[in-house]
């Protein structure tokens, strides 16, 4: 039996409740995904606590969502931190926003997707990094979800907010499939060099190519090893959206194998003691 570990990054979404208008264009994950599903699919390799990350729901709903998330944490105690969404590029408007989500405790953190932004440098306008700032003094994290060619503008905002405790979500979507990991090995690297930042080990099996190994993905994870090393990288499923590439206990064994060489407290660290000192779980 494997030790208790924390799945750092899970969506659960009902379009009965709340509008998705994503999953239009994402018909197998389209139908209703929540924890009795996750139980369901991970049986014995279901971790000990959980972290919801926002799954983009209409992003005027983003308060409706936090509330439906903290009814499935009512009958779910196992989910333990809510990764909320808010408009950071909002000015005035934020603060309320913040305020609010101060009124409830299982939120730990923040994400504003950048990956879909058609300007490079959507996040270091003057008025996204003045929001990312106020983060830091209400004690929230910012989830950084970007692509690979993103990554230079995402390392310029981390690096303009120092005092923002940052999570780089499925290792900046390296290109695993086309077999290309530069420049993202250096854009990696020059974001690892900030002290503020730490990275998701989640999201690799969506960026490989149908029928993926392990050995697939070895290249990349040496690499986050060499630049987060494991006191700074976080074990996350990315469930339901793994469902394209593998199962739950599927990716779970693949990062078991790939981690394998290392310490018992390291990877400790990365599936359990990381994810637990980010986000500042109980």
């Amino acid at each position: 039996m494997r030790a208790p570990f924390v799945d750092s990054h899970v969506h659960f979404w009902d379009p009965g409740r709340l509008p998705y208008p994503w999953l239009s264009g994402a018909p197998a994950l389209s139908t209703r995904h929540a924890p009795d599903g996750l139980v369901a699919e991970a049986g014995e390799a279901m971790p000990a606590r959980l972290v919801f990350v926002q799954a983009e729901c209409a992003r005027d709903r983003w308060l409706d969502e936090i509330r439906w998330v903290e009814t499935l944490a009512a009958a779910e105690p196992r989910l333990a931190g809510i990764v909320a969404h808010v408009p950071v590029d909002s000015d005035a408007a934020l603060a309320p926003m913040l305020a609010e989500l101060g009124r409830h405790p299982l939120v730990r953190g923040v994400r504003h997707l950048i990956q879909d932004e058609p300007d490079p440098q959507f996040c270091t306008r003057a008025i996204f990094v003045a929001g990312v700032r106020e983060l830091a003094g209400q004690g929230l994290s910012f989830d950084l979800c970007c692509r690979q060619h993103q990554l230079p503008a995402v390392t310029e905002l981390a690096r303009r907010c120092p005092q923002t405790s940052f999570i780089l979500d499925h290792a900046g979507k390296p290109g695993i499939a086309r077999r290309e990991l530069d420049p993202w090995r250096a854009d990696v690297a020059a974001l690892a060099a900030l002290p503020n930042v730490v990275c998701k080990f989640s999201g690799l099996v969506t960026e490989a190519s149908p029928g993926w190994s392990a050995e697939d993905l070895r290249p990349c994870v040496e690499h986050l090893l060499a630049t987060f090393g494991p006191s700074r990288l976080l074990f996350g499923s990315d469930w339901p959206v793994v469902k394209l590439a593998a199962t739950y206990p599927g990716w779970l064994a693949a990062a078991d194998l790939l981690l394998s060489s290392l310490s018992p407290s390291d990877r400790d660290a990365i599936f359990r003691a990381n994810a637990v000192r980010v986000y500042r779980l109980p």
